[in-house]
């Protein structure tokens, strides 16, 4: 079986839900649990239901996650789109349930965590949407990120002369070159250094980046490159 096949859709209790063996992915648990929580779940979990009856997420684990982290019973948020003020109520989980191999469960797996990542935005369009709620509870936004879209939307479309702006342009228009995007938000804004390298070329990266001090790899890594640009201006004078 190359392709997942759908079989139902369930209500399952999440308790007989498996999370994904070595899922990659590492989610905002607390982000989606405030989506279900005002939103209620909009989507079902990919499960797949393998030949000994175990029942594997291989879409929505962070979703399962979240549901577990609410737990039973009345949570005490009122209107909860999760367990509706029901003191009764049991973590459970509305599924898409299916069956396939072992190769496809991976893929779809790797493809649902892999192609939300592959999307960019068009930030005049987030920043319309965004401009027509009352308030940004269960969207994932806070009313700070609000803002930086809405302030990096009003920029003008020519390049600024004023070097200060240089940064919120670049996020305009999706940033240049992995430059640090000093917008506020780092979530929102910063771009991600994405490259695949042989394990030497990645060894040599990483000891010239820990020489450097630092609390973390941006910090070590404008080290490392205040070091190139000074030993290029040594080579020029």
């Amino acid at each position: 079986m190359t392709t997942a096949t759908y079989l139902r859709t369930d209500t399952l209790p999440v308790d007989q839900l498996t999370p994904y063996p070595g899922n990659a992915k590492r989610g905002d648990v607390g982000a989606i649990l405030a989506s279900l929580r005002k939103n209620g779940q909009y989507r079902g979990l990919v499960v797949r239901e393998q030949p000994d009856g175990t029942l594997v997420v291989l879409a929505g684990n962070h979703t399962r996650q979240a549901l577990v982290e609410h737990g039973p019973g009345d949570c005490g948020t009122k209107a909860c789109g999760v367990c509706r003020n029901d003191p009764a109520w049991i973590p459970t989980a509305r599924c898409d349930v299916v069956q396939c191999d072992d190769k496809t469960a991976l893929r779809v797996n790797l493809a649902d965590n892999r192609t939300s990542d592959l999307g960019t935005y068009d930030y005049a369009g987030l920043a319309e949407l965004l401009g027509t709620l009352g308030d940004v509870d269960g969207t994932g936004y806070s009313d700070q990120d609000v803002q930086d879209i809405t302030n990096l939307v009003a920029l003008p479309d020519e390049e600024p002369k004023d070097e200060s702006l240089q940064p919120a342009r670049q996020a305009k228009r999706g940033g240049l070159d992995g430059e640090e995007l000093d917008t506020g938000n780092p979530e929102v804004f910063n771009p991600v250094i994405n490259l695949r390298v042989p394990h030497a070329v990645f060894d040599r990266w990483r000891t010239a980046l820990d020489a450097h001090p630092g609390q973390d790899d941006t910090a070590k890594l404008l080290g490392l490159l205040d070091e190139v640009e000074a030993s290029r201006a040594r080579a020029a004078a």
